[in-house]
């Protein structure tokens, strides 16, 4: 990506601060959000005596706990970082920006779900995707960094629910 193409992706919040302020609170909110349900949907297939529980967490740890590795690793720069340019989403992080955790994240629970209700699993993958639109556009991601993260989660999902 170039600081060109960085920022037409982000031009369209510069200067217009109730776009910043909408970016910020659908951010938060579908984060939060997520971030909710996945508690409670181990908490329900626990108290259900489910046989799926020990996976439903372990796999999403595990998975978690890899992309984390990854990412010190390769320690990529974030665009804000490269560019100089200050992202619309509040963030100060330096580097590990390859793959996007919130995106791996929302895609490994929603591969999750999935496995047992399969229509909210898609659901949560349409909002994972307007969670990686949002994450770009904010200027905390560039594309390539949300596209691996979804990848990421959906391939963490399939293998730990439906191969291994």
């Amino acid at each position: 990506m170039t600081r060109e193409s960085y920022e037409k992706i982000t031009g369209i919040l510069r200067g217009h601060p109730r776009r910043i302020r909408l970016v910020c609170l659908f951010n938060h909110t579908l984060t939060g959000f997520i971030f909710v349900l996945y508690p409670a949907f181990l908490l329900l297939l626990f108290l259900e005596g489910s046989t799926f529980f020990l996976r439903a967490l372990f796999v999403p740890a595990v998975s978690f706990a890899a992309v984390t590795v990854f990412r010190r690793i390769f320690n990529t720069p974030r665009p804000y970082e490269k560019f100089g340019l200050p992202p619309a989403i509040e963030k100060d992080t330096a580097g590990k920006s390859f793959p996007s955790r919130h995106v791996f994240s929302v895609f490994i629970i929603a591969a999750t779900i999935f496995y047992v209700h399969p229509s909210a699993g898609i659901l949560l993958g349409l909002l994972g995707v307007v969670l990686a639109v949002l994450r770009v556009i904010g200027g905390v991601h560039e594309p390539r960094d949300v596209i691996a993260g979804a990848l990421a989660g959906i391939l963490c999902g399939v293998l730990g629910y439906y191969v291994l």
